[in-house]
């Protein structure tokens, strides 16, 4: 199938997924069309998002309409790596036998990921950057395609421990989740005190999920578009001579090259689900806020005047 042929065929997979979705999840369409960004360009996603919100329950219908093995790691303050790499025992032949934890499967839901030590949370780091893990000093790699899919409440501080910097800049985007609206409330009531079980169709297999990404990755982009992208990264950095006296102002640290990456790589998705062949800036601009959200870092002046991430991000482009 020519690339042409394959984009064509991408939007029509990813208007059906869409519509498998929406069997279970009520509303959510921005959050949905992030996460399935993230998935398609290789990354991970960070959810942001007070309890019940179905976060839980939307990455499970998302992993069985895309056909992939799914499993979900509740963080707890005394969970310890191998709870979740999994470990060497010995067996009734007494050799040291490897157990595979739950790490090992396509897509994992790191549920309320700052509620467990930095020592676990590091744990997921090579997972998440190298799709492989090390156990007693051997490699394992782990099955592709191979996404993070993390949780975190914002409204319980304490008995936490926040995410560092250097491992939020491993999530691709940082998503936020409102409350639904009133009528997608209503929606949610009828759909979930009922006696109806929805079945979900599995659409994907692993390797058409591997082969969107490679796609999506040999997608052209123009110059101006990259430069676009640098420059909005480089734009939130108080000490670079492109940003304004808003970011000195309110900024203390701006995001790194990791960013300019996956502006671009998620412009190249976002660009592709819309059955175009090249992105532009526009498409740059749609996915901005949701990659730099969680790699800016506000200073306490921004904090005293109620200034958010997303109005900074809003007044680079």
């Amino acid at each position: 199938m020519s690339d042409v042929a394959a984009i064509h065929n991408l939007v029509q997979k990813r208007n059906e997924l869409k519509t498998e979705i929406a069997k279970i999840i009520v509303g959510q369409d921005a959050v949905v069309d992030q996460i399935l960004l993230c998935i398609f360009s290789g990354g991970h996603a960070l959810l942001i998002g007070v309890p019940g919100l179905a976060k839980t329950l939307m990455i499970n219908t998302l992993s069985q309409a895309l056909g992939l093995d799914f499993k979900r790691i509740q963080f707890t303050p005394d969970l310890m790596p191998s709870d979740i790499l999994g470990s060497e025992i010995l067996d009734e032949n007494r050799q040291f036998k490897f157990i595979k934890g739950p790490i090992f499967s396509n897509i994992i839901l790191a549920d309320e990921i700052n509620r467990t030590p930095p020592k676990t949370q590091a744990a997921l780091l090579e997972a998440m950057q190298e799709r492989s893990v090390t156990i007693a000093g051997e490699n394992h790699k782990l099955d592709l395609p191979y996404f993070v899919l993390a949780t975190q409440n914002p409204i319980e501080q304490e008995g936490t421990y926040p995410l560092p910097e250097a491992q939020l800049d491993r999530f691709m985007f940082a998503v936020k989740l409102e409350y639904p609206s009133f009528q997608e409330e209503v929606q949610v009531v009828k759909q979930t005190t009922s006696d109806v079980k929805t079945k979900i169709n599995p659409l994907f297999t692993a390797q058409e999920i591997i082969d969107f990404q490679h796609l999506i990755r040999r997608i052209p982009v123009a110059d101006n578009v990259i430069e676009y992208a640098v420059t909005l990264v480089s734009k939130t950095r108080p000490d670079n001579p492109l940003s304004n006296d808003f970011v000195k102002n309110y900024l203390d640290w701006g995001a790194g090259p990791r960013a300019s990456q996956n502006l671009i790589l998620a412009a190249k998705a976002h660009a592709a689900f819309n059955g175009k062949f090249s992105p532009d800036i526009e498409d740059v601009k749609a996915v901005a806020t949701g990659i730099l959200r969680h790699r800016i870092i506000k200073n306490y002046k921004a904090d005293a005047e109620g200034i958010t991430e997303e109005i900074i991000i809003q007044k680079l482009m």
